[in-house]
């Protein structure tokens, strides 16, 4: 497979994971750090870094609202829960590396 293509496909899997979460907003990012070390915020600053690596400024919030798909303040305004004290308990026992 040519860089190209390989470059494409990867660019198209991303935004259907943009997608899945978008459809998924019930899924706290609390529970997607406890059950996979990563989270929309986390996709958001690889997004941001992955600029950063070409020369390209991207500011936290621009890239968090590629990846929310609006600004972060109006999804959690929207979508997020207050973490129970389990879901607390959780990540603190997970890697802490976050």
């Amino acid at each position: 497979m040519d860089d190209a293509t390989r470059t494409e496909l990867e660019a198209a899997a991303f935004r259907r994971l943009l997608a899945h979460l978008n459809a998924r907003a019930d899924v706290q990012n609390i529970d997607m750090m406890n059950l996979t070390g990563f989270c929309r915020n986390c996709l958001s600053r690889w997004y941001q870094e992955a600029g950063a690596e070409r020369g390209m400024a991207i500011d936290k919030e621009a890239a968090r609202e590629i990846v929310y798909g609006m600004p972060y303040d109006d999804w959690k305004a929207l979508h997020q829960t207050e973490a129970s004290a389990a879901q607390q308990a959780a990540f603190e026992q997970s890697k802490p590396d976050h």
